[in-house]
């Protein structure tokens, strides 16, 4: 069978991306499509390992990071790259759509969504740049357009795989499709035994790319209200002043740091702290999880299904300094449970990833 894997662009490394490098490791023979690669980038260093193919108008949506500006050209961008020779797509898609390529008759596709294009449909998005009313009317023109791209792309996916129940909802309204839920890979293993030795610090931890929509900001505006310690791991993405703002809070930046160094700073950690408001699934979570650290998140999104209440974490309802406080006080009443906590980490595994979503291809290719 011969395969291909498609992701929206190469660029930064996060949540989805670490979801790629998964199914990337599934099938060592599969080319990665993408709309465009920037070259010595986080994302690139992280599949060096792998032949990338970017489509016809990678030059120009790269060069002077364009690619936000000139989304008009989606449905061009995924038009040019032809996959009619694949028996199986497997496109990994979020805030670039990723669909509306050229397939064969036979050719089967499957989609694993993180979530349908946030700045399509009226969610928060992790650089607002529509409050600036220009951008806001270039958006009203052109979204309309590439909603219908989105639905029309949408419907030529033979079968949808979703990380949440979050994103399954989201599917259902905008594509009218329905989806089967996987939850991301967390690599549990990477975590287990290499934390036992490490003892407790007083601090909070946010592991986090630097830009809004992520409740960064107000995190840091609670500890300096509430006297908390608070780190910050990530590094800046996009045309955002978030990193520029945190740097005037009382928080201490960590910029990127290795898979060692985090590790550690889960396991030291008093406490992990999630704010962003509808977070897709929010893998960090689970990965503080898997070093017995608990959390505190607020009570919408992905968070609810990761966030056991009072077992593994508290949800808050606002993420004010109020609400916040609350939190904290509830947070530092309970006597959490590391093992539970690590137990609970333990179903989101990259093991049951591989094994389910082995699965959905297997029942596809079946079916065929």
């Amino acid at each position: 069978m011969k395969v291909a894997i498609v992701h929206d662009f190469i660029k930064e490394f996060g949540g989805a991306e670490r979801v790629l490098r998964v199914l990337a490791d599934m099938y060592p023979e599969a080319p990665i499509y993408t709309a465009f690669r920037v070259k010595g980038s986080a994302c690139d260093k992280e599949f060096a390992d792998r032949k990338i193919v970017e489509s016809r108008w990678a030059w120009l949506i790269r060069r002077w990071r364009l690619y936000s500006p000139l989304r008009f050209l989606l449905p061009w961008i995924w038009g040019s790259i032809d996959l009619s020779d694949y028996d199986l797509v497997i496109t990994s898609c979020s805030g670039y759509i990723a669909r509306g390529f050229r397939v064969g008759d036979k050719t089967k596709v499957v989609a694993y969504c993180h979530t349908p294009p946030r700045f399509l449909y009226g969610y928060e998005t992790s650089i607002d740049l529509q409050k600036y009313w220009p951008v806001k009317i270039y958006a009203y023109v052109v979204n309309h357009f590439l909603r219908k791209f989105d639905f029309e792309a949408a419907s030529r996916v033979d079968k949808w795989v979703v990380n949440s129940r979050n994103v399954q909802n989201r599917v259902k309204k905008f594509y009218r499709k329905d989806s089967v839920i996987i939850y991301p890979p967390i690599e549990i293993d990477k975590f287990v035994g290499k934390s036992d030795d490490l003892s407790r610090e007083d601090y909070f931890l946010i592991v986090s790319r630097l830009v809004g929509a992520k409740g960064l900001e107000e995190a840091a505006r609670a500890a300096s209200e509430l006297g908390f310690e608070l780190k910050i791991a990530g590094g800046s993405a996009g045309y955002t002043k978030v990193e520029q703002r945190l740097k005037e809070m009382r928080v201490e930046m960590l910029g990127r740091v290795s898979d060692e160094e985090l590790v550690s700073l889960y396991a030291k950690a008093k406490g992990f702290i999630a704010l962003a408001k509808d977070e897709d699934f929010g893998m960090t979570v689970v990965e503080s999880m898997a070093v017995g650290t608990p959390v505190i998140a607020f009570n919408g999104g992905g968070f609810r299904e990761t966030v056991k209440e009072g077992v593994t974490g508290v949800l808050i309802n606002g993420t004010d300094v109020n609400s916040i406080r609350k939190g904290m006080d509830k947070f530092n009443k309970i006597k959490w449970d590391e093992g539970r906590i690590k137990k609970w980490a333990k179903r989101f595994s990259r093991a049951r990833f591989d094994k389910e979503f082995e699965g959905v291809i297997k029942e596809v290719v079946k079916n065929a």
